[in-house]
């Protein structure tokens, strides 16, 4: 195959095109499952069937991180040590997929805000968040793509990322929550005044044709608000990118892992937002792990980038010890299912009736 087709074999950011275009056929198999298969009709889509997908998706991102274990051949040009690369591999993959996972948190709420301001049917989100995951497919390619390229080629990007996370960090806590107004949004003002728009959602159709308000008697294209839906949460998913790829590139620099990471941490979303989004409110604590996370993970680039690297003494040897990734997973995990209990046990409603303890 490789010899008939020897493009396959060039490699592309460190690895051969054929592993790229695997695991893209791999997602685009999972997606055909889904909506060709399991949700082929509209519906709403239950919190028990939803729990059920976003186990199975986790349940395939674990497994992968057994093959980038075992199987996958990193580029030593991506690690900071040559020695057990796979094990480096793994556990950068991990530190990025629940990083991007928790960072999704935040899109829930605003999805949340855009089906409502749409009046989207619950019938009828399933089909807008599964063309915008492809959507998002398509994006995080182009961003990591452009993130790599530059990171790798000029590594002191690294520390204007590491002001970024721990400025969107202080941000996250003390700069008030993430509100998007739509009523004065530019692109949807765009859109209104350059397409035609039917007033009302015509089933779960993103065009549909009718007559010409010209009055020529043809019958021509008009967008539906689900398409204007489908726009919104695609621009959603680009200014929570700007947020995520940075973060995902200071765990990691070998772009098939941020890529891998970031997908399979995307295609949870869908089925996260089914399972969450009436219980979202009660993880109100989460953002303040979060943005630790996000101010910690800035100090490490600081930290190895900087003082590893720049603080040596007459011999070389560094006067400072290298943090290894274990801890950015490990600080990850605490900081993130931490603030996930105390957000559940503080917003638990009591028995009797009574509010949640005052914060």
């Amino acid at each position: 195959m490789l010899e008939s087709l020897p493009f396959l074999g060039a490699a592309y950011a460190g690895q051969p095109v054929w592993l790229w275009m695997g695991f893209l056929a791999f997602i685009g198999f999972l997606l055909w499952i889904d909506l060709g298969v399991v949700n082929n009709k509209d519906g709403v889509v239950s919190a028990k069937k939803s729990a059920a997908m976003w186990a199975s998706f986790a349940a395939l991102a674990i497994a992968f991180g057994g093959y980038v274990y075992f199987v996958y051949a990193p580029d030593p040009a991506y690690y900071m040590s040559p020695d057990n690369l796979n094990q480096q591999a793994v556990l950068q993959y991990f530190t990025g997929y629940l990083l991007e996972t928790a960072l999704a948190f935040d899109n829930i709420f605003v999805i949340g805000m855009i089906f409502t301001f749409f009046a989207v049917p619950r019938e009828y989100q399933h089909r807008v968040l599964f063309w915008g995951i492809m959507g998002a497919i398509v994006f995080r390619a182009i961003f990591i793509s452009l993130g790599a390229a530059i990171v790798n080629e000029f590594t002191w990007v690294l520390f204007i990322f590491a002001a970024f996370l721990i400025f969107t960090g202080w941000k996250m806590v003390f700069g008030g929550d993430h509100e998007m107004d739509l009523h004065q949004n530019p692109v949807l003002k765009f859109l209104r005044k350059r397409l035609r728009v039917t007033d009302t959602i015509e089933n779960h159709n993103f065009f549909v044709r009718r007559p010409d308000p010209r009055g020529t008697g043809r019958l021509v294209l008009f967008a539906t608000p689900l398409f204007l839906t489908l726009v919104m949460v695609e621009v959603v998913d680009v200014i929570f990118a700007v947020d995520s790829v940075p973060a995902i590139f200071a765990v990691t620099k070998d772009p098939f892992i941020v890529y891998t990471s970031n997908i399979f941490a995307i295609l949870g979303l869908r089925s996260m937002y089914f399972m969450l989004a009436e219980a979202v409110a009660r993880f109100k604590y989460l953002k303040y792990g979060l943005s630790l996370v996000l101010v910690l993970i800035g100090v490490k680039i600081i930290w190895n980038f900087g003082l590893y690297k720049g603080w040596q003494d007459l011999t070389g040897e560094a006067l400072v010890p290298y943090l290894e990734p274990q801890w950015s997973l490990l600080a990850t995990l605490l900081l993130i299912g931490g603030s996930m209990l105390y957000s559940w046990i503080r917003t638990h409603q009591p028995r009797d009736g009574a509010a949640p303890p005052a914060v």
